[in-house]
């Protein structure tokens, strides 16, 4: 059984629900604790609730961290319209934030991995409570800018590496303080796609599958990457409705491996004009980081798709 605790700013970005629903369909991951960071009083952790009632795990803890409005963060991040997303009303859960360190702190004494798929503030802040705990955990982060984006997706750049630049201070700790950190950067994770060829069969694969499909098909109103992506993009497919950067994160940790390579090496990090930026420096003096540099993104995409349905497609 692999125990994972999840730190995620679910409520915004679809594929952080993409992310907690394939943890909760893989039979062989024990969830040890959800903690929300970038949180809008609870609520984001109140969506987290939600979905481990939905499938029946009422016994899985859940805790708001970090709130938007803390100052920790580049802007005050908000959520979406939540009647385009959620059929009914869902409570909030606040809490102090130290109910989501001391998640943090259980999972890890659990023998957790942790997976982040939101800005790591929480993971800054756990840190500085419990000094050296950190540097134990090992940590799959969904973030990280070393290369550009293969030719034929999107060109983004650094500034684009949303769980990095939110919380440029809280980044640069978890990289630098986590014992074994593997980073699932943007320019790997932007090859991925939920597709709206997959709707048909998440609409037949129980109430949480029912759920990302609502939610995709809401996504894909609001965003329209079908047009303004799938159209220009050659890599991308052509009824792209999201990119699964969570998703795949949470694969790799869980040891999903087609097509992965992997390029580890001590990693500089640094601020520069308020932006974070990572550079390989061999033989420097510093630690080891692991970055995912190529996957088979097609293979993931169905792979995804598959344990949310239970079969091929």
């Amino acid at each position: 059984m692999i125990k994972v605790h999840l730190d995620t700013d679910i409520g915004g970005d679809i594929d952080d629900m993409c992310a907690l629903a394939l943890l909760l369909r893989r039979k062989d991951v024990q969830i040890t604790g959800i903690t929300t960071v970038c949180d809008n009083l609870g609520q984001r952790a109140g969506y987290a609730r939600y979905v481990l009632d939905l499938e029946g795990r009422h016994k899985i803890p859940a805790a708001a961290g970090a709130e938007a409005e803390s100052g920790y963060f580049r802007e005050v991040y908000g959520l979406p319209v939540h009647e385009a997303y959620w059929s009914e009303p869902v409570p909030p859960l606040p809490g102090p934030v130290d109910e989501a360190l001391a998640l943090i702190k259980s999972s890890l004494d659990q023998g957790a991995i942790i997976v982040g798929i939101g800005p790591f503030t929480n993971l800054r802040l756990f840190g500085e409570k419990h000094p050296g705990y950190l540097e134990k955990a090992m940590l799959f982060l969904m973030g990280g800018y070393l290369y550009p984006v293969r030719p034929g997706f999107p060109q983004w750049g650094n500034e684009m590496d949303f769980n990095v630049q939110a919380d440029v201070n809280s980044a640069h700790y978890a990289i630098e303080h986590g014992g074994c950190v593997t980073l699932i950067p943007l320019t790997v994770t932007v090859e991925t796609a939920l597709r709206r060829a997959y709707l048909p069969a998440l609409r037949k694969g129980g109430q949480l599958a029912r759920l990302v499909a609502t939610q995709a098909e809401a996504f894909a109103t609001e965003n329209q990457y079908d047009s303004r992506l799938g159209e220009i993009y050659p890599g991308l497919p052509r009824d792209i409705i999201n990119f699964q950067h969570d998703p795949l994160a949470a694969a790799i940790a869980l040891g999903w491996d087609v097509g992965v390579e992997f390029e580890e090496a001590p990693l500089v990090v640094e601020e520069k004009d308020g932006w974070l930026v990572e550079r390989f420096a061999k033989g420097a003096k510093v630690k080891p980081v692991r970055v995912v540099t190529r996957i088979d993104a097609e293979a993931f995409n169905r792979y995804w798709v598959e344990v949310m349905v239970g079969e091929g497609i």
